[in-house]
This record gives C-alpha cells, structure tokens and sequence, in this order.
C-alpha cells in the first residue's frame, strides 16, 4: 500500500524542522553559563559555571574573580566564531537550555575540563570524567579553594569548600565573609539586586536613591551584577526610585 502523498510531503520535511530548532550564531557571552544569540537567551545546559559575582581562593589563598576569568576565558576561547547550540527544555527564567558547539567542539565540555564548570549532576552526568580531569590538573577554579555554583548562590556556614588538595582553613572565613559584605566582588561589579516584598528581582546602581541602604545578606536574595544587560537577562528591572 502506498503512503499518501500528504505523509510522504511531512516526513521529508521532517529533517529540515530538526534542524531549524537549532540555534545559530555569534553569541554575546554575559557569564561562562550564560549567553544571548540575536534576542534569544540561552543556558549551556548540563554544568554549572560561577556566576560574575563569584570569588575563590588561588593557590596563594588569595582572592580572585573566578567568575569574570571563566566569563572572560571562555570569550577568549571562541574568540568571536559563530555557536551552534541544540535547544532541549526551557528553564523557569524562559532561557532555552542547550547543548553548544563552536567548530565541532563541545562548549560545555571544554569549560569543565578547563575548571572553568561544574557537572551539573543533577541534571546530567555526562561531564563527571571532565571534571575528574580538571580537579587533577588543578584547572581554572580546582587551582585553589572555592565554592560550587549551586552553592554560592545560597551559601551559609554549612556550605562545603571544594578544592584540589585540602582548602587552607582560612578558605572558610574568606569565602564566606564575600557572600555578606557590602564589598562588590570586583570594581566591575558594583550594581546591586535585591527582591522586594513582591517576589521581584530590583537592581540598583550605584546612582539610584535607596543604593546605600541596600544591605547585601545572600540568605535575603542580594547579588551583585556587572552590568545593566546582567541584571536584565536574570530577570530584574530597575528600581522606580
């Protein structure tokens, strides 16, 4: 029996939408998890990258921007070329999650075996070996001590330190101390976000009216953006005074 030419129209086609969901082209890069192509949001999907208020230790015990380096690293690694990314869900902040690639090079996979991402093993355990790889290289963030994405982002007295070999037991006391204070976490990071009485994310840069009085305390919803376009893209507006 022959198939109806309306079927048989449908299937051929079937190919060509596939690959129309792909999503394509040179990307702005606004954290090391995080980018826009044309006006559509995208999470790399299966890892987590420190966000661009983040800090670890190096392997002095000093602080550094680990945050902007993986942001900046990762730029620098794709140095302008056009990404490929493979939408699979959509997250509850309507970013399409993805999988990405630049040239035939899995994204997300070079970010974790640089130490410049986690294995998001609750989502996927598909970067576990890459990871292994960079903790025994002592890549990106494994070259001291630091704090897991998913972490940090709630961080408390109980939240553990990661590292290659044992953190310094001041890793504790210095991690956690950034997660409160009213220090920007680098002078490129100075507007601050808060959630109002609503369940709205407000930013206020260093100009609004209330900036001084905004209190940064993790535990509350506080986080510091680098830009304007950062506090945007995670879902906040500006504050009305």
């Amino acid at each position: 029996m022959s198939m109806k030419p309306a079927l048989l129209a449908l299937l051929l086609l079937l190919p060509s939408v596939a690959s129309a969901a792909d999503i394509a082209g040179i990307p702005k890069i606004r954290e090391a998890d995080g980018i826009t192509i044309g006006t559509t949001r995208i999470r790399l999907g299966g890892i987590d990258a420190p966000a661009v208020d983040q800090l670890c230790l190096n392997k002095n015990g000093e602080r550094w921007t680990c945050g902007v380096a993986a942001r900046d690293e990762l730029i620098k690694h794709t140095d302008g070329k056009s990404w490929t990314c493979h939408p699979r869900s959509i997250d509850r902040r309507g970013r399409q999650v993805a999988r990405c690639d630049v040239d035939g090079e899995d994204i997300q996979k070079w970010l974790v075996r640089s130490g410049w991402a986690l294995a998001y093993r609750t989502i996927s355990h598909d970067y576990e070996p890459d990871e292994a790889e960079a903790r025994a290289a002592k890549a990106g963030m494994w070259q001291g001590a630091f704090i897991a994405p998913w972490d940090w982002r709630v961080r408390n007295k109980k939240t553990t330190i990661l590292g290659a070999t044992k953190p310094p037991e001041s890793a504790r006391n210095i991690l956690l101390a950034s997660a409160s204070g009213p220090v920007a976490p680098s002078p490129d990071c100075t507007i601050k976000g808060n959630v109002n009485g609503a369940g709205e994310c407000i930013y206020h840069t260093p100009k609004s009216r209330w900036y001084a009085q905004i209190k940064m305390h993790v535990a509350k919803g506080t986080r510091w953006f680098c830009s304007v376009e950062e506090a945007e893209a995670a879902g906040c507006r500006e504050t009305r005074r």
